[in-house]
Parts: C-alpha cells; sequence; structure tokens
C-alpha cells in the first residue's frame, strides 16, 4: 500500500510540472531522492514516463472539441482548420520523433545526470527572462493556429527535439522557441499542449515496450493510479496556466528555473563530495 500512495504523490508532480514550463524531470530527480517505488529500477524508469498518459488524456479532454476533425457541430471549414491543425502538429513532432528513434538510449544513459538536469533548468530559465524581456512592449505577430508556417513549426519542433535533453522540460523549450519567433503566449502554450499528444503517447508506448507486458497485480494499480492523478491534477495546471498567462508573462516560471537548478546543483553537488 506504501507503493500505491508514492504513485499518488508522483502523479501529483508529473501533473503540475508536465505542463507548467518547469521540468517534470528536474522536479522527478528530486522526488526520486526522497521516495522511490518498490517494484524494481527497470518499472520505476518506466513508471515515470508512462504517467504522462494520464497528462495526455487531460489535453484530450480539455480540447476535445478543438482538436475533433468529425464533430458534427463543426462547419467545413472549421474541420479543415482541425485537420490543418493536426498537420502542423505532425510536422512539428518529426524532428523530436526521428531524434527519439534514433538516440533514446544514448540520452537515457549519457545526458541523464544530475548536473545536466541543472544546467539546463538553469539555462531555460535565464532564455524564459531574456525573450519576455526583448519581446516587451511587442505585439505578437502570430495569435492564431492558422497563422502558424511550416517553417515556424518546423522550428518550434526543434526546440522540443532539444527538449530531450533532461532538465529542459517540453513545454519550456516549445514555449521559448515559440515565443522567439513571435508567436503569442496562449498560442504558443496551446500548441505546446497539442504537441504532447503524439510525442508522450509515443514515448510512453516506446517504455512500456521496453519494459515488457508482464506486470504483477501490484504494478497495474501502481501505473494506473499515478496516470488517473496524472490526469486530474494536469486538468487544474493547464487550466491555470492559460488563466495565468492572459495577464502575465512566463519570467515567474524563468526565476522558479534557476532556483531549481541552483538546488540541485547543491543538493547533488555536496552529496557527491560526501560519498
Amino acid at each position: 500500500m506504501l507503493d500505491i500512495l508514492k504513485a499518488i504523490i508522483f502523479g501529483i508532480v508529473e501533473g503540475i510540472t508536465e505542463w507548467l514550463p518547469i521540468s517534470s524531470t528536474g522536479h522527478l530527480i528530486i522526488l526520486e531522492e526522497l521516495i522511490k517505488l518498490d517494484q524494481g529500477d527497470a518499472f520505476f524508469e518506466m513508471f515515470q514516463v508512462v504517467i504522462q498518459l494520464g497528462a495526455i488524456l487531460a489535453v484530450v479532454v480539455i480540447y476535445f472539441h478543438r482538436l475533433n476533425p468529425f464533430s458534427p457541430k463543426k462547419t467545413q471549414k472549421q474541420k479543415m482548420l482541425t485537420w490543418q491543425t493536426w498537420v502542423k502538429v505532425v510536422i512539428g513532432c518529426i524532428p523530436a520523433g526521428v531524434v527519439g528513434i534514433l538516440f533514446d538510449d544514448w540520452i537515457d544513459s549519457v545526458l541523464y545526470h544530475w548536473y545536466v538536469v541543472a544546467a539546463t533548468l538553469i539555462i531555460y530559465g535565464v532564455l524564459f527572462i531574456v525573450v519576455e524581456n526583448y519581446q516587451k512592449g511587442k505585439e505578437p505577430q502570430v495569435t492564431k493556429m492558422s497563422q502558424l508556417t511550416i517553417p515556424m513549426v518546423l522550428i518550434i519542433g526543434v526546440f522540443q527535439m532539444l527538449s530531450m535533453i533532461p532538465g529542459t522540460s517540453r513545454s519550456g523549450a516549445t514555449i521559448v522557441g515559440a515565443l522567439m519567433i513571435g508567436v503569442s503566449r496562449s498560442l504558443a502554450a496551446e500548441y505546446t499542449f497539442f504537441l504532447a499528444i503524439p510525442v508522450m503517447f509515443g514515448a510512453s508506448l516506446v517504455k512500456l515496450f521496453k519494459f515488457g507486458l508482464n506486470f504483477t497485480g501490484m504494478q497495474v494499480a501502481v501505473l494506473l493510479i499515478g496516470m488517473a492523478v496524472s490526469f486530474a491534477v494536469s486538468i487544474v495546471a493547464i487550466k491555470f496556466l492559460m488563466n495565468y498567462i492572459r495577464k502575465n508573462d512566463f519570467k515567474i516560471f524563468g526565476y522558479y528555473r534557476i532556483i531549481l537548478g541552483a538546488i540541485v546543483f547543491l543538493y547533488f553537488g555536496i552529496s557527491a563530495l560526501l560519498a
């Protein structure tokens, strides 16, 4: 039963940090130091990725009508625009998809270290502040999904690819990339949510198949509860972010990332020296 409680805690952290641009990996690596599931390292590694499926479902539920090209409530033009949105999502996912398939194991073995996480937390935190200061007072050039061009989509896709470096934050990287090319904050966030659907679903499937589909009853319970909690918390986190950025910029998240990165550096650095 202790693992059930741990799964709930992991689900809460995943649901909050997956959508706010503050790095779920950065938080999970600290949480992992405090609590760990008693189901083996292979299961735990898979668990941290697969509970993202709950977070994906939250996006699907919130934006179901917007993303459904078959809705009888939509006109033909609206259906066509919905298909165009999906095309732009698929194109935006290509860079991360290619790199993920080719280098997933290498990224896990070479880049998944505390100092990489700490560095990227700080680097992208600074980027948020710099980009927001640069864009201050400027009107965004792109405010609608229909205004996103293929080159813009590919640029944002490259930033999503960079988010495969642990600690970067997938939402953080794509939002920074979108802001840099003149996309409005709300559209940048929404497009980030949509990009997550195929990317996170694909990553979860890869981890599931690598682990194998032989689960114990407790492991199934832990996975389902983690996903359910991640789903519920993600609903709240997504709505909070969209309401927040209507009146505020992303600089607060930049400062938060810098502080968290410093904490990771100090905690793990001191632990390494004392080991």
